[in-house]
């Protein structure tokens, strides 16, 4: 999904000292042998609240040490709102040197558009430290375009006390599921913290539900185009697994009105049982919750076990930085643009943020249990699909978004969402 984050708009800039690539032979490397300082500007979601901003203030501040003479202004901007800012910048070629995008359908345009710089020349510095297999969503025609930072999933993030005092099991199925949630509903207790403000949280179980309905083939054919109908009972029936929980009042109150924030704030503050969002949501529990071990993670229930199992996942690689094919240092660039992916992996991982896409090559013992969790459940995953947002083209992906929405407030019915979005995938 497009993953994530957080807060009110913001664009906090931070500068840190980093350097420029040696040996190269580059214009960067000649402006930093002979003293002069270069700055690249880089466009990223990780706002300050956001679990992210940590791992990527300490890679940048490892690449500063590696390499001096050189400074990285990092710009951080809302989830929703940089989809638009950088949609904008692609068409009015206002990219900054290096920007955080989503891999896949998301970014597809950007790439034909001839907007963003190629990276197959510079991969082989680093290719015995990422496999091409975990930057596949970055590959466009054959051709590198992107580094991933880790490999997200969506999950179902539950607290175990609060099921353990109503006797409650981690439910496998949706039947199990809805059970779950009325037991808490008739307690008087909202079962699922969400934000349909932030659409991509809400988007985040829908998508889940959709996948454990339709299974990974229908829904990236139908997705990306390939022949299969949006219109279909397997997505329908997802449509109305939404409508069910709305119906039975298992969302939590003022949820279309609150941000991503401000609904997980009540997760951690143990008024909510269940969040589904991605993996990341580890390292916020626990630097946010007051007692992070009553926190626990699993799959998200399986909606028809004729066409997916609980071993199938929402996400993969698709958190990429990429390089603008306009920078005035494109050797330099294009190594903040691994170097910084690599660290945020690394640094993410260690603070309980991610599941790292490089190799781990560094002391694991501090990693939280919740992450190591994530990991041992993503392990096992029978098949990786990317986040609708994500997977589809960014025009489908936006109204998508306003589509779910409707969904949520009752202006569609779970029928009329599904041909609305079968009528929106089958434009050219």
């Amino acid at each position: 999904m497009l993953l994530k984050k957080r807060i009110l708009p913001l664009a906090l800039s931070v500068i840190m000292a980093v350097s420029a690539l040696t040996g190269c032979g580059s214009s960067s490397e000649k402006d930093s042998s002979s003293g002069d300082e270069t700055t690249l500007t880089m466009w990223t979601i990780a706002t300050e609240s956001d679990s992210f901003h940590k791992p990527y203030l300490q890679a940048i501040e490892e690449f500063e040490k590696n390499h001096p003479g050189v400074k990285i202004n990092m710009e951080t901007f809302e989830n929703e709102s940089y989809k638009t800012k950088i949609k904008a910048a692609v068409a009015a070629n206002e990219l900054p040197d290096i920007f955080f995008t989503w891999a896949g359908g998301f970014s597809e345009s950007f790439v034909s558009s001839g907007k963003v710089m190629c990276l197959d020349d510079y991969y082989k510095n680093y290719e015995k430290e990422i496999s091409k297999a975990a930057l596949a969503n970055d590959i466009y025609d054959g051709k590198l375009y992107g580094s991933v930072t880790c490999t997200p999933v969506s999950v179902m993030w539950y607290n175990k006390e609060m099921f353990k005092e109503q006797g409650v099991e981690v439910p496998a199925t949706w039947d199990d599921f809805k059970a779950v949630c009325q037991k808490f509903i008739d307690a008087g207790i909202k079962p699922i913290g969400t934000s349909v403000k932030d659409t991509w949280v809400l988007a985040m179980l829908h998508d889940g539900l959709a996948l454990k309905s339709a299974g990974a083939d229908k829904v990236t054919k139908a997705l990306t185009k390939q022949g299969q109908s949006y219109n279909d009972p397997d997505f329908v029936k997802a449509a109305n697994c939404i409508k069910e929980l709305v119906d039975m009042g298992a969302f939590i109150d003022g949820a279309t009105g609150l941000s991503n924030d401000e609904a997980s704030a009540s997760f951690y503050a143990e008024q909510v049982p269940m969040y589904f969002t991605g993996s990341w949501m580890g390292g916020s529990i626990i630097t946010d919750a007051e007692n992070p071990d009553n926190f626990a993670v699993a799959p998200i229930p399986v909606v028809n076990s004729e066409n997916a199992s609980v071993t199938d996942f929402m996400g993969g690689g698709s958190d990429t930085l990429m390089v603008s094919a306009d920078t005035k240092n494109k050797d330099l660039a294009a190594a903040a643009a691994f170097e910084i992916t690599r660290g945020v992996s690394k640094y993410a991982y260690l603070s309980g943020a991610g599941i790292p896409a490089w190799t781990v090559d560094y002391d694991v013992s501090s990693v939280p249990a919740l992450t190591q969790q994530v990991a041992d459940i993503a392990g096992n995953a029978t098949s990786y699909t990317l986040w609708f947002d994500t997977l589809m083209s960014s025009d489908d992906a936006g109204e998508y978004l306003t589509l779910l929405q409707s969904l949520f407030a009752g202006d569609l019915k779970p029928e009329e969402f599904a041909a609305s979005m079968d009528k929106q995938l089958s434009k050219k």
